[in-house]
């Protein structure tokens, strides 16, 4: 068993990936990233994205910077419900939480109801749990915001329709709308992640949080409330700070040049990464 002086659990759409190109594209993220896995620091990414996305965009990115084949590197996606260890540069076997899957009538709703608003947004084929209906690339992000709440709406609808709304419920953010189970979140990701460092080694007592959602804060909540040291980087487009018992780092992106969400991510990065000297 190895100790670390921090791990890192993070959001990527966002965070680390580009909300306009959907991929990492400050190079310093990465090179920080596997820096920091290499010197045993445990990363953990804990998304809603799928764990295909994270096998095609983020892993390749790490390994194109230089991940060892031993980094302690895992993948949290659908907000808890899928799991994998980065392994030799690959994503290992996936673990699917199947008790909180999206139920096949529902699904079939949901996918007739994203048909008829194709031209703004896809299906995400790529969900093993959960529905996403995602911002087409080749479309502005206010024509899709501005179409989001009536699909909302169709997609609740559907959900109280089938008689599950208690058991699942939609959550838009800025590119997609999340049809999951209400047991899923980021919460459920830290505490799936802790479990997955510490078959692996001594779980550090510091962590760095990182997301641009409301919801990214549970993962800084969870965290202290198993009585680790949390500190959340809050990269929100908008919104106050809320009152915590955990460090915040509030940062609002201008979107000018160089600074959006995930520039502010690469310069925290870098500044973890100099606690290393690595």
């Amino acid at each position: 068993m190895t100790s670390a002086p921090y791990g890192l659990l993070l959001d990527v759409d966002g965070p680390l990936a580009s909300t306009v190109t959907r991929s990492i594209r400050i190079p310093s993220i990465a090179d920080d990233l596997v820096a920091i896995a290499n010197a045993g620091c445990p990363v953990v990414f804990n998304t809603g994205r799928s764990d295909a996305f994270l096998a095609a965009q983020v892993v390749p990115a790490l390994v194109r910077a230089g991940l060892s084949a031993d980094a302690p590197v895992w993948g949290i996606g659908e907000k808890g419900a899928t799991w994998f260890t980065v392994s030799e540069g690959r994503v290992g076997d996936v673990g699917v939480d199947e008790a909180i899957s999206v139920p096949e009538d529902l699904a079939a709703a949901c996918r007739a109801i994203a048909d008829q608003h194709r031209d703004l947004m896809f299906w995400d084929d790529t969900k093993r749990t959960m529905v996403s209906l995602e911002q087409n690339l080749d479309v502005s992000n206010d024509d899709y915001l501005a179409r989001q709440p009536e699909v909302t709406t169709r997609l609740d609808e559907a959900i109280a329709g089938l008689g599950l709304a208690e058991r699942f419920h939609t959550v838009p953010t800025i590119i997609s709308i999340d049809l999951e189970h209400r047991t899923a979140g980021k919460a459920l990701g830290a505490e799936r992640a802790m479990g997955l460092v510490g078959s692996r080694m001594d779980v550090p007592r510091r962590w760095f949080t990182a997301g641009d959602s409301n919801g990214d804060y549970d993962m800084a909540a969870w965290l202290h409330d198993a009585g680790f040291d949390a500190t959340h980087l809050d990269v929100r487009p908008t919104g106050t700070q809320p009152e915590t018992a955990f460090a915040v780092l509030r940062e609002i992106p201008t979107f000018a040049e160089g600074h959006a969400e995930d520039d502010i991510t690469a310069t925290y990065l870098t500044r973890w990464r100099a606690e290393l000297a690595v």
